[in-house]
């Protein structure tokens, strides 16, 4: 038994559980704390695997098909249907038996949780400022209602949309009713822009701390989507939680260096103040990999999303989001004019923000920061986060940078438990906690090809063949789940 709050295994461990949880957990030399095989308990014989708790995503979006918009949804109801049904098995299919939305309500989270098996699963109330980034890519016709968290500040009080109330938009106000509402934590944002929008409204220093102290007050931490020097610096100064994504844009170019004199003295604040740190390396990588003829082809892939899924990418109009991004690449090498919109569309060159990204997280490791497991799946619509597999790539990113496998297996446990106040539940294997757990072939702390060894997959106490919720074994005899 690996558990990433004790240095050592656990060997020859029996683990007792009884209505999802754990009830016990005893050792002897012989192997015999294993209860007896009865009528009403089964017996999982691990000898020679490993037993961890289920990983955490801290970082995901649940409400969108990768690839797909709610239009493309529509238009092809049968493959989204497929999809929506396989996305939590791959979720499974990886280990992680835990995921946190960083934008949702509950009804997405009811229609998420309508399917069977799914992970355990949480959110964050979306806190966007009126107009500000992400709310910008809503149409107005229902950009006020899909966002019932957002932020107004008293300056814009003035200009409203008609039936929004600027009472009902304060900090305090959308706080308590995120908490009302279910939430586990508060995401909000400090984007200005990217592509060719750079002048997003962004919020003032005074609401992010009283956004801070509303959160606070009600016991449930702070994440803010800030991948600059700027809006990180902006985070650390007003007293946010967890830093959502690497630091990849930065303006000072004072050193050729990938880790600039003024990202390490970001990086010397957040390892003072033990915030959390998402790097979702991945995110640069799944933009690059729109352009890479053999993405489709990854043999992996038939394992987490539905074949007609797949084909349905290859055609012209599964396509769309590379088109978008290749002629917004394009134009900005040709300039701004409109009648650059013919060029044919170019992959983008993100060398300088993996660079950054990954030197920044790398500095983190070597200082023993809160780094926390989060892939932003999907960051964006592109085919290229499936859900689980970008997992999967995201811990060798994490690994090419520098992150051990140790620390890895630490922050999709019980560092990301700790940083959103699940520790009591989840993310290690103590008698009380929730029975979420995975066995596995290999030791995680060693090598990363564990993930890739799973045997079988714990939710709340139901047993799954990990085998069996694989996308490519769908329609066979499935998981053979067991309530205790």
């Amino acid at each position: 038994m690996v558990s990433p709050e004790s240095p050592g295994a656990l060997r020859n461990a029996a683990v007792t559980v009884h209505a999802g949880r754990i009830v016990a957990i005893s050792t002897t030399a012989s192997g015999s704390g294993v209860p007896p095989q009865s009528a009403d308990v089964r017996t999982l014989d691990a000898h020679g695997l490993y037993l961890v708790p289920g990983l955490i995503d801290s970082h995901v979006h649940l409400g969108f098909i990768p690839g797909m918009t709610d239009e493309l949804e529509r238009a092809h109801p049968d493959i989204a249907a497929a999809a929506r049904e396989q996305i939590p098995r791959s979720y499974l299919y990886f280990g992680f038996t835990t995921l946190i939305d960083l934008i949702s309500t509950p009804d997405e989270m009811r229609r998420w949780k309508s399917h069977d098996p799914v992970p355990d699963t949480y959110f964050c109330g979306g806190a966007a400022l009126m107009d500000g980034y992400p709310m910008n890519y809503v149409p107005k016709a229902v950009r006020y209602s899909a966002l019932p968290y957002m932020l107004i500040e008293p300056q814009a009080a003035a200009a409203l949309p008609p039936g929004v109330k600027a009472a009902e938009h304060s900090p305090q106000a959308v706080v308590a009713r995120m908490k009302a509402d279910g939430a586990i934590c508060v995401k909000t944002f400090f984007e200005r822009g990217f592509g060719g929008v750079h002048d997003l409204p962004v919020p003032r220093p005074a609401t992010l701390q009283a956004l801070v102290r509303a959160a606070h007050a009600a016991g449930i931490p702070v994440l803010l989507h800030a991948n600059s020097d700027e809006a990180q610096t902006f985070g650390l100064d007003n007293g946010v939680d967890v830093i959502a994504h690497g630091l990849w844009n930065v303006k000072d170019t004072s050193s050729q260096d990938a880790l600039t004199p003024g990202m390490k003295a970001i990086l010397d604040r957040v390892i003072a103040a033990r915030v959390g740190w998402q790097p979702t390396i991945q995110v640069l990588y799944g933009l690059q990999d729109l352009f890479n003829a053999e993405f489709l082809s990854d043999p992996r892939l038939v394992r987490v999303l539905p074949r007609d899924l797949i084909d349905w990418y290859r055609t012209s109009e599964g396509q769309w989001f590379h088109d978008v991004v290749g002629g917004e690449v394009a134009k900005s090498v040709a300039g701004t004019d409109a009648a650059a919109s013919h060029l044919e569309p170019m992959r983008p060159d993100l060398t300088v923000p993996i660079a950054r990204v990954k030197a920044a997280t790398k500095y983190l490791a070597q200082h023993q920061a809160r780094l926390l497991f989060g892939t932003d799946t999907p960051s964006a619509p592109t085919y290229a986060n499936p859900p689980g597999l970008n997992a999967w790539f995201e811990m060798h990113r994490l690994l090419d940078a520098g992150v051990t496998p140790a620390q890895i297996f630490a922050a999709a446990t019980l560092t990301n438990a700790q940083a959103l106040k699940l520790d009591h539940d989840i993310g290690t294997v103590e008698a009380g906690k929730r029975a979420n757990l995975l066995l596995l072939r290999a030791d995680p702390r060693q090598t990363l090809d564990a993930y890739d060894e799973i045997v079988v997959v714990v939710v709340g106490g139901r047993v799954f063949d990990r085998d069996g919720l694989a996308a490519d074994r769908a329609a066979a005899a499935g998981s053979q789940a067991i309530r205790r």
